[in-house]
């Protein structure tokens, strides 16, 4: 599966956005798929990921309560609300996906996941 990620960009600090990432080359619903991001000079981090059920969600502590990982079969897309931004959330935010079920506590770990997607950049004004 091919995955591209959109919808990044400059906004500021309190404000809310939401970026997607469409699946092609495969059929979405058999694919879990996460929210992963890298700031610059650091390493890259969990944020958000969801199964293929769209049951099971798990968010990093640093997002969680201010961002919602949701799907859409009908559409391939996986989208990313972000509420509340803050600066500290500029980083290049890239989707990957896993075929499968994967089990709650592997759903954080890059190395679960086989496809990538390219980053879309956000970047978080103060």
């Amino acid at each position: 599966v091919q995955l591209q990620a959109s919808g990044g960009g400059l906004v500021q600090a309190g404000d809310s956005l939401r970026v997607s990432c469409v699946a092609s080359g495969g059929t979405f619903s058999d694919y879990a798929v996460a929210w992963f991001r890298q700031a610059p000079g650091k390493e890259r981090e969990f944020v958000a990921a969801m199964d293929l059920s769209g049951v099971t969600r798990r968010y990093a502590d640093s997002v969680r309560g201010r961002s919602t990982i949701s799907r859409d079969n009908a559409k391939n897309t996986v989208y990313l609300q972000m509420n509340s931004l803050n600066s500290e959330d500029t980083a290049v935010y890239v989707c990957a996906a896993r075929y499968g079920r994967i089990i709650s506590s592997a759903m954080s770990r890059a190395g679960v996941y086989a496809y990538w997607g390219q980053g879309t950049p956000v970047t978080v004004s103060s």
